[in-house]
């Protein structure tokens, strides 16, 4: 019996998801998005996860798509099929961190431009390499990436394949936050443990507000705020009762 390709494991609020390719640096196929999509749609309805993190096995977070896979003619269940689990990705309703070491290109950062949140260490190396290949993106490049680092950072990645460091990724933008090597498990869990200690129905809201910001002039955004539900959403009004905050 093979391997998921794509790990679960859930604690304490926290479930991690593990791309579970490493003798091909976690390259996506056509198997892996199936697998992905499932672990998407369950925990989009899964009220016991506060927030999700998205990791590699082995020596990368992603290397991009599977070439031998496409030279193969894999094929995904329909034609749009990988493009909308990267769009269900960002469309989970919990937040969600990126925890990126080692290779992150092309389809790999689509992944991880999908996340709320992207944390790095040093190791990590970061680029669109569509044009080195002669292919388009169709996975949200075009879209997420000027979204993080603004236009003209953006075209200079895409136009030149350049490949660049997680301290660098951090000073433009393109991640949060970059740690030394050897301390990424510890700093992602502690980032997930204070985003899981909060409200879950609060960030929740928050994620959906910022999410609908985009399609809103500010007036629009600033009424629909207003309009949201209001007080102590799900967990937060027993977490009062106990004592919390």
């Amino acid at each position: 019996m093979s391997s998921p390709l794509v790990l679960r494991q859930d604690d304490a609020g926290v479930t991690t998801l593990t791309l579970n390719r490493p003798d091909k640096l976690n390259a996506l196929n056509p198997a892996v998005f199936i697998e992905l999509r499932q672990h998407l749609t369950d925990i989009a309805d899964d009220d016991s996860v506060k927030c999700v993190v998205l990791t590699g096995a082995g020596r990368a977070f992603c290397a991009g798509h599977d070439l031998e896979a496409i030279a193969s003619h894999e094929k995904a269940p329909s034609r749009h099929f990988e493009p909308e689990t990267v769009d269900a990705l960002e469309q989970l309703p919990q937040p969600t961190i990126a925890k990126l070491h080692g290779h992150c290109y092309t389809g790999g950062l689509e992944l991880a431009l999908a996340c709320d949140l992207l944390i790095a260490d040093d190791t990590a190396r970061l680029g669109d390499t569509h044009g080195q290949w002669g292919l388009v993106p169709i996975w949200g490049m075009s879209v997420r990436l000027p979204e993080r680092v603004g236009t003209s950072t953006a075209k200079e990645l895409m136009f030149t394949s350049r490949r660049i460091g997680g301290a660098e990724a951090a000073r433009i933008g393109l991640v949060d936050r970059c740690v030394p090597e050897g301390e990424l498990d510890s700093a992602v869990a502690a980032l997930a443990a204070e985003v899981a200690m909060n409200s879950a129905g609060t960030n929740r809201i928050v994620k959906k507000l910022i999410a609908d910001r985009s399609e809103r002039t500010r007036d629009a955004a600033l009424i629909h705020e207003r309009e949201m539900p209001h007080g102590r959403p799900d967990d937060t009004a027993e977490r009062m009762r106990s004592g919390g905050r």
